[in-house]
């Protein structure tokens, strides 16, 4: 197994990953969905309603609750998060980062943005 395969078998074991119908759950109670797709697989394959597109280079900074670059949806240390990245792997990443910030209830979604759409929720697409 590869380094970077073990750290994301570490990941994972921190997580209590979600599958896209509870990552909608999520975000229909009041939790956060967030994109951190780059820009060309935003545009070629669109965006998740509602979710908070914050690209992974910047993800700590805006999501931490007390920082002075925080988006204005980083309201808790208790709100829910449910990272997307394109397929599943990166997400996992980012939201044990996440969780070492204090957002205890960071987590991603299962097959990212390509199982949501898979899934036949939601998608919005640019003009």
């Amino acid at each position: 197994m590869s380094a970077v395969d073990e750290l994301l078998a570490r990941a994972r074991g921190e997580l209590r990953r979600v599958d896209p119908r509870e990552a909608a759950a999520v975000q229909d109670e009041g939790g956060l969905l967030v994109d951190i797709r780059y820009a060309a697989l935003r545009d070629r394959d669109g965006t998740i309603p509602g979710a908070l597109v914050v690209e992974r280079n910047e993800l700590e900074w805006r999501l931490d609750p007390t920082g002075d670059h925080r988006a204005a949806e980083a309201t808790h240390h208790g709100l829910p998060v449910v990272v997307i990245c394109n397929e599943g792997y990166a997400s996992s990443l980012a939201a044990v980062s996440l969780r070492q910030l204090g957002l205890h209830h960071a987590t991603d979604l299962v097959g990212g943005f390509q199982a949501w759409r898979a899934a036949g929720l939601p998608v919005s697409r640019r003009a």
